[in-house]
């Protein structure tokens, strides 16, 4: 019965997708190579630094850090307090600024090796996290991110996110590549990919059936979420996924 009412939510889904992202093109991309990806970990976060990918998790009592090479082995790691619900991460120069969900706090460890440093406040949830124009740019699961100074740690600015005129809502993890912002919309199989500074949706990228055929052969994944990139390539996956896949350049 689980099976078969995931099978529902995933044919759902690549509806609504049609349905109500109807303004900028969609992109179907080809997945051209895949790495093992722990199978524990919920994705909130994922980022490449050289060539490792730093991975932050979720849920209350499992949210932790970590720096993994690409076929798996774990070279470092921090866990958070079971209190705290952990979510998007990124490297700036020598820190690395981890979300947690509910709290309205973020943490601040040093890049090599792990180690807490600090905290600082956030003014909503926090969602997805990556760093543009000198400031940290954070979703919280609406249609707005947040311009976030480092240093002070205030809001600077908020970019509206649109397609059509419409919001673009339930933003969650990000990625920036130069002016270009790549954002998973929580529970669906589409990445939006988003002009900046404007907020304008450009077009998506529809990984739907993607999706829908992971979770025929694995039931107990959850929602595709975690986007990074290696300065050629964009890799994607989920949380609890079997696997992190690699999307060839030419399609995003």
């Amino acid at each position: 019965m689980k099976l078969y009412l995931r099978l529902i939510l995933a044919s759902f889904l690549i509806s609504h997708f049609t349905l109500v992202f109807a303004e900028a093109p969609r992109v179907v991309p080809e997945i051209v190579d895949s790495i093992p990806h722990e199978k524990t970990h919920f994705t909130q976060g994922l980022f490449f630094d050289g060539n490792d990918l730093i991975e932050s998790t979720g849920l209350y009592g499992k949210s932790g850090l970590y720096r993994r090479t690409l076929d798996g082995k774990i070279l470092d790691s921090a866990r958070l307090e079971d209190k705290y619900f952990g979510e998007g991460s990124i490297a700036v120069g020598d820190d690395i600024f981890y979300l947690t969900w509910k709290s309205k706090k973020a943490f601040i460890y040093s890049r090599k090796p792990f180690a807490k440093k600090g905290e600082f406040s956030i003014p909503t949830e926090g969602w997805g996290l990556t760093y543009w124009k000198n400031a940290l740019l954070m979703s919280n699961g609406s249609s707005e991110l947040l311009q976030i100074a480092l240093g002070g740690f205030y809001v600077v600015g908020v970019i509206p996110v649109t397609d059509g005129g419409r919001p673009v809502k339930l933003l969650n993890e990000l990625e920036i590549v130069g002016d270009t912002l790549y954002a998973n919309i929580w529970q669906t199989g589409a990445i939006a990919v988003i002009s900046l500074p404007s907020g304008k949706v450009i077009r998506y990228l529809d990984l739907s059936r993607k999706v829908a055929e992971i979770q025929r052969k694995h039931p107990d994944v959850d929602v595709l979420n975690g986007i990074a990139y290696d300065g050629k390539n964009l890799w994607i996956t989920g949380k609890n996924w079997p696997f992190i896949y690699k999307i060839r350049s030419s399609e995003f």
